[in-house]
């Protein structure tokens, strides 16, 4: 008892010391006892914020009444996720010497849980079994687990959108909530009332200036007479905002209180603007200074068609690409893009000049999941750097490469057909904290579409982003392979361009960009056939905005095709800051080799250390 009135004397004296408005800043704020619930979650759903370690950083004051509210928002955090009876249960506040700043740690007893003893799903039988069957283990409740009421409120509207994804617009679904066999036990039951089956009917447009109705028609993958489906409105209005033409749209039924069988629907669209200007600078440890500048118009010639234009110039590559976007290519998911470039390539090891176009059948029958067919033309010119043409050494090195020891250069035409797919559930483009994402690519050139080069190519790239602690720490993997194979295995068939490197800041990062590969005879990078590379990376949140990781890359690079020998993989670790940004995490990155390669010459002279620095914007992958 001595021992409350104590703590109550100390947290009075202290927030008369606050003075209410708050002049002492919250240096730290720790919790003792928390195991049930994500620490991080439960910081971030209080009012009371600890400032930023980073000086500059956002700096948090201490307020009495934000404090007493936050000890109930303890308790209704948890009550929200099953423990009812969570209670704090003591605070300590350390002041420091200067008493312009304060520790503060709270004590919390959790107690036990009310677990979910029982789901019930009463009135679902207007759906298929095996419909309901999947919703059931698909659902986050799970029999056993504390009763979260966030998750019931999940189950609850992904039993609802079921039943309306299978013709009932108008379905309701009511959440019951029994106790078991104990205080502690709960039985939850899903009571639907499916309502009408309805179909759909006429379509209504609304909002659109200079897109025609013809367009926004096309886009939509339900008509008259179709079973009411959810997924499908979503999925049109999905495509709808996908043509980039429109700020806003929305599909929805009409007058749905009165509930008609046969449901008319209306398009509500908004047009933006349909001619884009974006320029932007950037600085890189590999690139240098970047400057990008980029043109596109929006329903080109009518027809939600896109045309554009894309300058850039860096110490890595520059040059101009166009390109133009076909969408709705005579089938929904279809769609037919053009791209032609004149572009320059600058690396440690070659320069090259490519010129040529593009063209990609793209279908896209979800948001998670497309595969896509091109044809590329192109005239590729490499060269050697001068320092490797001066070695006499490297000329049996050129000629097998394809380049003529004299000039150092390789001329030629390059044709080939390739075939792409892409499948994805992360959940953030720019930084994925869940979910993953699977690539393949394979590529021929020659044989049906003869040029210069004749030869084979296919690689995989998949990547998995597992998380530990909500979203504040991520563990992030990575693995890529590569082949290619020339014809009659004559190294000239293949552009020099094409071969594999390894190493930079988004690759293995003990190394610079392109110097993990076989070396010619005097210790410079040449490039190979085949290609392993793998990366580990624990992201934490520190603390706002910045984070940190810890990383473990490996791999290499062989001169054959099928050379793969996992004894000779190339490690490097090291640590990396973030910082968030809407655009991405600004990257810096310290890569150390484990192994590092022997003889290896970098600008020329023999490797001199064995750490790289890299600075970038966004994640290494």
């Amino acid at each position: 008892m001595r021992g409350s009135v104590l703590v109550l004397i100390i947290a009075a004296a202290f927030a008369s010391a606050c003075k209410e408005e708050g002049t002492i800043k919250v240096h730290s704020l720790k919790f003792n006892g928390v195991k049930a619930v994500d620490a991080g979650r439960l910081r971030d759903a209080l009012a009371t914020r600890q400032s930023s370690k980073i000086p500059w950083g956002k700096k948090a004051y201490f307020d009495r009444s934000r404090f007493d509210a936050d000890l109930k928002r303890i308790q209704a955090f948890y009550s929200d996720r099953g423990y009812p009876d969570a209670r704090v249960t003591g605070f300590d506040v350390k002041l420091n010497d200067k008493q312009d700043q304060v520790d503060i740690t709270l004590t919390i007893a959790e107690g036990e849980p009310v677990k979910v003893a029982g789901i019930q799903y009463v009135g679902f039988d207007v759906i298929p079994a095996d419909h309901l069957k999947q919703l059931q283990s698909q659902v986050p409740l799970k029999v056993g687990a504390p009763r979260d009421r966030q998750l019931v409120v999940t189950a609850h509207e992904m039993a609802l959108n079921e039943l309306k994804d299978h013709g009932y617009p108008y379905a309701k679904v009511a959440t019951d909530e029994q106790k078991g066999a104990s205080d502690k036990e709960a039985v939850l039951t899903f009571n639907a009332n499916p309502g009408k089956l309805a179909h759909f009917a006429s379509v209504e447009i609304v909002g659109n200036k200079t897109v025609s109705d013809h367009i926004i028609e096309r886009e939509l993958t339900f008509k008259q007479g179709d079973l009411y489906r959810r997924s499908i409105v979503q999925d049109s209005q999905r495509r709808l905002y996908g043509l980039e033409l429109f700020q806003f749209a929305n599909i929805e039924p009409v007058n749905p209180e009165a509930q008609p069988t046969e449901v008319p629907m209306k398009v509500t669209v908004a047009e933006g603007k349909h001619q884009r200007v974006n320029f932007g600078v950037g600085y890189g440890t590999e690139e240098k200074a970047r400057v990008d500048a980029e043109y596109h118009h929006l329903n080109f010639l009518g027809g939600a068609r896109s045309a554009g234009a894309h300058v850039r110039y860096s110490s890595l590559d520059r040059g101009i690409r166009l390109d133009f976007h076909q969408p709705y290519f005579y089938r929904p998911h279809f769609t037919l893009s053009g791209e032609g470039q004149d572009w320059y390539t600058f690396t440690p090891a070659y320069q090259s000049v490519v010129v040529g176009a593009k063209a990609t059948l793209t279908h896209r029958n979800s948001e998670k999941t497309s595969w896509a067919a091109s044809m590329l033309t192109e005239h590729n010119r490499s060269s050697i750097a001068p320092d490797v043409l001066l070695d006499q050494t490297l000329r049996k090195d050129l000629i097998s490469l394809g380049l003529d020891p004299t000039t150092g250069q390789q001329n030629g035409t390059l044709n080939a057909l390739s075939f792409d797919f892409q499948h994805s559930t992360a959940d953030n483009v720019l930084n994925s904290h869940r979910g993953y994402q699977l690539a393949f690519h394979t590529e021929q050139a020659g044989r049906i579409v003869p040029g210069s080069f004749s030869y084979y190519a296919v690689s995989a790239d998949g990547r998995h982003y597992l998380p530990l602690s909500g979203n504040s720490l991520v563990l992030a993997s990575r693995l890529q392979v590569g082949n290619i194979r020339p014809t009659a295995n004559d190294q000239t068939n293949i552009p020099f361009s094409k071969r594999y490197f390894l190493g930079g800041a988004t690759s293995i990062r003990g190394w610079g960009r392109y110097e993990v590969s076989p070396l010619s005879a005097s210790g410079l990078p040449i490039g190979g056939d085949s290609m392993i590379a793998f990366s580990e990376e624990l992201r934490a949140i520190i603390s706002g905005n910045f984070g940190g990781v810890l990383f473990l890359d490996g791999g290499n690079v062989w001169l054959d095709s099928m050379g793969y020998s996992l004894r000779d993989l190339r490690y490097a670790v090291g640590p990396g800051l973030r910082y968030q940004t809407p655009i991405g995490p600004i990257r810096f990155d310290v890569g150390y080799q484990l192994n590092p390669i022997p003889g290896l010459l970098v600008n020329g002279q023999p490797q001199s250390r064995r750490w790289r620095i890299h600075f970038s914007i966004g994640q290494a992958f």
